[in-house]
């Protein structure tokens, strides 16, 4: 049965709900031993047909029978489009490209996940400086009333480890954000730095990568993130972000 259910999630992420539906309308007048000659023509393309071929191979294997398997690709193929309805995910990639894989650029990205904020952004970096474009969209997100939270390594001078003051900048640049450090560390992570690169807006994008908010990891430098939208992960990363707030791990400065 293993078989036969990895083959159906294998055609239901590969080829439309339509196409599934005109499979499970065929397999309902086909006989298991003869799925192989009449399933794999309902699809267009080498790559479906092959998945069509294993399809009838695990078939031919099971005990199932012509309708039953009809009703659990339907249903397989409902719940692998509600669920990538509710959740995506895009690779996102600045540095070198090449021309077989597409992929968003850090900036766009950024800009996206801000833009889209009509509540909440949470955004954490390194450090962050010589970044206009996302400076002014995070002044015009304030102006439509997001409320802004930014979490960033503290100066040398203040504690922490970077050289100059991110959190004294960003105050000038953004007066309006909620600006947080990582200051009182219990034990374990007494010599730890913010890290973290992330953008989350109202619980439903988020944005994680490698990238500073900086100029040059928006335009040079090699990054690679991912840009997720749903209420799966960007819910529990906002979650955690405001939990950190709320008990106190990190405090407003």
């Amino acid at each position: 049965m293993d078989e036969l259910l990895d083959a159906i999630a294998a055609l239901v992420s590969l080829v439309s709900p339509e196409k599934v539906q005109a499979v499970a309308a065929r397999v309902r007048r086909t006989d298991a031993s003869k799925a192989a000659t009449a399933l794999p023509s309902v699809v267009g393309t080498p790559v479906a047909s092959t998945v069509v071929e294993q399809l009838a191979a695990a078939w031919q294997n099971s005990k199932v029978g012509s309708n039953e398997l009809a009703l659990m690709l339907i249903a397989a193929s409902h719940v692998y489009a509600k669920a990538a309805s509710e959740q995506s995910t895009e690779l996102v990639w600045t540095g070198p490209t090449t021309p077989f894989v597409s992929a968003r650029r850090t900036e766009q990205a950024l800009l996206q996940v801000i833009n889209s904020a009509e509540q909440s952004l949470f955004i954490t970096s390194f450090v962050a400086y010589d970044v206009s474009t996302i400076v002014k969209a995070l002044n015009s997100a304030n102006d439509r009333g997001v409320a802004i939270s930014m979490l960033l390594e503290l100066s040398q001078d203040h504690g922490g480890s970077i050289t100059f003051d991110a959190i004294g900048k960003m105050r000038t640049l953004v007066p309006a954000a909620n600006l947080y450090a990582w200051r009182d560390k219990a034990d374990p992570f007494s010599d730890g730095r913010v890290h973290a690169k992330v953008a989350v807006a109202d619980a439903r994008m988020c944005f994680i990568t490698s990238a500073n908010l900086t100029g040059y990891a928006m335009e040079k430098n090699m990054e690679a993130g991912v840009l997720i939208s749903g209420r799966v992960i960007p819910k529990l990363l906002e979650y955690h972000l405001q939990a950190l707030v709320d008990t106190k791990m990190i405090s407003l400065i």
